[in-house]
């Protein structure tokens, strides 16, 4: 699940790169990270979308609404997906590829 998603996520947008952050894969756009693996749950997968290191205080211009079910906002500019499977994971894909374009070009 976790490679299948790597590549989603490089398949997203050509300018995004790879690198490891936190001991995980790590994605950045414009030499900002922007979509970090959590891999220490071991009963899911979590990626960790975020404006880089800290929070950045300016005008987001990004919709949370319309990745509901997918994306929970865990602050003013930080979101996580959770998958719990590879079936789940395999069934948003479309979404999950989707929702990376428009977050890193927010």
């Amino acid at each position: 699940m976790i490679e299948r998603l790597r590549v989603a996520i490089l398949d997203a947008d050509d300018a995004i790169t790879e690198r490891i952050k936190w001991r995980a894969p790590s994605f950045c756009f414009n030499s900002v990270d922007r979509v970090t693996f959590n891999l220490r749950p071991l009963h899911h997968v979590q990626l960790i979308f975020h404006r880089g290191a800290k929070t950045i205080e300016d005008d987001f211009d990004f919709d949370p609404s319309k990745w509901s079910g997918l994306l929970e906002m865990i602050g003013q500019d930080r979101g996580q997906v959770i998958f719990t499977s590879a079936e789940a994971a395999a069934a948003r894909q479309e979404d999950f590829v989707a929702l990376v374009r428009e977050w890193v070009r927010a």
